[in-house]
């Protein structure tokens, strides 16, 4: 079996977007909670803090960036399954592996490679909000490079159970009951 080790490497990626992706669940909760508090702050005892602002702003960023190689190993993208959907289980294992290849991983490598830069540049100049009382910027700035390489490697670990599924005949991981090709 060609796949043997790289099927390993990609329960390993699974694992840490599902691990990742779980812990990031619970950033909803502290987010609804964080906004529901500003806003009777707010709106009952008439104060405000741009920090309390920024901190729901990070959490709506963390919960998309963190989430999405998670969100990805459900296959819960969205796409549209027009076509998709009528084609047989080769087919859109071609498509996807297609796509990982040539889209997704090309995408994500850059974005990532950017946001890496932009959080270098953004922790050199100690950058911080333009709002009165806000926050430092470059902690978010940092979840940009690693949200997109956790997003990179689950479309590599996809990619390759694709392939295995296509080259070698591996059925689809069941490991967590459900399809993957």
């Amino acid at each position: 079996m060609v796949f043997a080790r790289l099927l390993s490497l990609a329960r390993l990626i699974d694992r840490l977007n599902e691990t990742v992706g779980r812990a990031v669940t619970w950033l909803v909760l502290v987010a609804v909670l964080i906004s529901s508090g500003n806003a009777v702050m707010r709106y009952g005892l008439n104060m405000s803090s741009n920090a309390w602002l920024e901190i729901q702003w990070y959490l709506f960023s963390l919960i998309f960036l963190l989430g999405a190689g998670y969100t990805l190993k459900h296959n819960g993208h969205v796409r549209i399954d027009v076509v998709y959907g009528r084609l047989s289980a080769r087919a859109r294992a071609w498509i996807d592996l297609a796509g990982d290849l040539l889209f997704l991983l090309p995408m994500a490598a850059l974005i990532g490679w950017l946001g890496w830069t932009g959080f270098h540049q953004a922790l050199s100049i100690g950058e911080m909000s333009p709002d009165a009382g806000g926050l430092a910027r470059w902690p978010i700035r940092l979840a940009i490079p690693f949200g997109f390489l956790l997003l990179a490697l689950q479309g590599l670990a996809e990619a390759i159970k694709r392939a295995a599924y296509l080259f070698d005949g591996v059925p689809p991981d069941s490991e967590a009951g459900e399809e993957t090709a």
